[in-house]
């Protein structure tokens, strides 16, 4: 008999295989003896109580040996000579992972990244945080792993629906990363180890037959006579690139091919997205006020940095916490000189003694509307284009971003001091309600006053926000045909991702760069 039996045990007991197995007996009414096997499928941490809490999802066989657990992706062996060819535009987890499907289906994917490998794109962020300037291909949102490659690593993911979650899972693990994400309830590998997965990746499409092309932005389309078809695409530097089908995986921040799209006549639409800023908070406070420590207390060893997750509603719009980075660091991920945007990140374990998260709000196409007229579909990109110069100006120039403790913040003064922050370009002070939307700041500030009910200590002295968060999704939404997911204007073209505003996030990203790689592959083979 196997049963799939939820166990709640308290800490350090739940760390037990001894414990696990007398509670699963307990709960099944069977001696320990006729347990013949137990295994953690996944758990997370309940601190909800002064009890901490682990909770346990785990397979347990009864009178019969465990299954072997779920085999790890094999390497895609090379598609015959013949095959054919896939562009796939971006080198992020949508990319590799839709690269690596094709494999498996029998076509030959080709990946073109603007960007460095992910080794050379470490040295491009030195002068991002030392000098305050941005090589505009080579920073935190362009090259190698896309983003999320240096913004912490989270795979947790409420995208279900898209396809088999533990299998982008798998796949992680099968070029290297730790085994535990397979069984936590909120994985993530760390800015630390992600770069040598994705090189792990990229080796494997490379020996299977796959192409990966650096340092390649794509800034044009090939098309039939008629404009219906697409037959490939053009590099910047002049070279064509020819493959009946082309998935488009570049990113939200990639705005220059919204700019190519909407010259090439196709239809983008406006969508929703948020914007505000980084909170950070010191993690002991955090740790504190979520484990019911005493302040100042070391966290056990076995619990790791608390984390959280808030939401509200103001006047119809949501509030939220956003990309949330316990022991992390926040970074600067702009895209372009004239500009600052923040972001989060942290190493695999999470030690910072610093956590920050996004603090953010819901901007809908109407708040928009006043860049309409000149910029169309684009008017998102525009709206967050003028805050991000904006808050380069507030931060007085070299990436510095302008801040503000959170008591000040409530009470609309300009903070006379900051304590020590990790975003290492530097903050000032600066009232954040003179940069921000006012409708913005005063949603921000109730559901602030809402959030220090839930975590004590949220809104004390030592919480600084820091701005601006922007870049939380795409503000423009490419469509596609829910059947055959190519634009409905251009047969050949499959929009994917966050940058076409279907996903929001590493897996979500991976489990449609899969399902657009399927749908390309079909595709091909009519």
């Amino acid at each position: 008999m196997l049963r799939e039996l939820q166990l709640r045990l308290p800490l350090p007991q739940a760390d037990s295989p001894e414990a696990r197995l007398s509670a699963a007996a307990r709960n099944l009414r069977v001696p320990k003896r006729r347990i013949r096997g137990l295994r953690l499928i996944k758990e997370s941490i309940d601190a909800r109580q002064r009890t901490i809490y682990k909770q346990m999802s785990c397979l347990v066989a009864v009178d019969e040996p465990l299954p072997a657990p779920p085999s790890l992706p094999a390497p895609p062996t090379a598609p015959a000579q013949q095959a054919p060819r896939v562009i796939i535009v971006g080198c992020g987890p949508a990319g590799l992972f839709a690269a690596l499907r094709c494999l498996e289906l029998g076509a030959r994917p080709v990946l073109l990244e603007r960007g460095k490998d992910v080794s050379a794109r470490r040295f491009d962020l030195r002068p991002i945080n030392c000098e305050g300037h941005v090589p505009e291909n080579s920073n935190y949102c362009f090259g190698e792993g896309g983003a999320g490659a240096f913004s912490d690593g989270k795979l947790y993911t409420r995208a279900t629906k898209r396809g088999n979650v533990a299998e982008v899972y798998r796949y992680f693990v099968a070029h290297g990363a730790n085994p535990a994400i397979l069984t936590e309830a909120h994985p993530h590998i760390g800015s630390d180890k992600l770069p040598r997965i994705i090189q792990s990746m990229r080796a494997t499409i490379i020996a299977a037959g796959g192409e990966v092309h650096f340092c390649t932005r794509v800034s044009g389309l090939l098309r039939s006579a008629d404009g219906t078809r697409l037959l490939g695409v053009r590099s910047a530097d002049g070279r064509e690139w020819l493959a009946d089908a082309v998935i488009l995986a570049t990113g939200h921040s990639a705005r220059d091919v919204y700019r190519m799209l909407a010259q090439e006549g196709l239809l983008l639409e406006r969508k929703t997205f948020a914007a505000g800023v980084r909170i950070e908070h010191p993690q002991e406070l955090l740790d504190a006020a979520l484990y019911h420590l005493p302040l100042g207390s070391s966290r056990p060893i076995n619990l790791p940095a608390a984390r959280y997750a808030l939401s509200t509603t103001i006047r119809e719009r949501g509030v939220h916490s956003f990309c949330m980075c316990p022991g992390g660091f926040i970074v600067p991920a702009a895209t372009e000189n004239d500009e600052v945007v923040v972001n989060g990140m942290s190493l695999s374990r999470r030690n910072s003694p610093l956590a920050n998260s996004g603090f953010v709000v819901t901007v809908t196409p109407q708040d928009t509307d006043n860049f309409a007229r000149e910029h169309g579909a684009l008017s998102g990109i525009a709206w967050q284009k003028q805050l991000e110069q904006a808050t380069a100006r507030a931060g007085g120039g070299r990436l510095r971003a302008p801040a503000q403790r959170v008591p000040d913040f409530l009470a609309r003064r300009e903070s006379a001091t900051l304590r020590a922050c990790n975003y290492r370009p530097g903050v000032k002070p600066f009232n954040l309600w003179e940069l921000l939307p006012t409708d913005l700041c005063t949603r921000m500030a109730e559901a602030l006053r809402l959030f220090e009910r839930k975590i004590p200590g949220f809104t004390s002295e030592e919480a600084l926000l820091i701005g601006t968060e922007t870049r939380t999704s795409s503000p423009v939404h490419i469509p596609r045909d829910a059947a055959t997911l190519q634009h409905p204007q251009l047969i050949g073209l499959f929009p994917c991702a966050e940058g076409a505003g279907f996903a929001g996030g590493i897996v979500s990203a991976a489990l449609d760069g899969r399902l657009c790689a399927e749908a390309a592959v079909a595709h091909l083979n009519r």
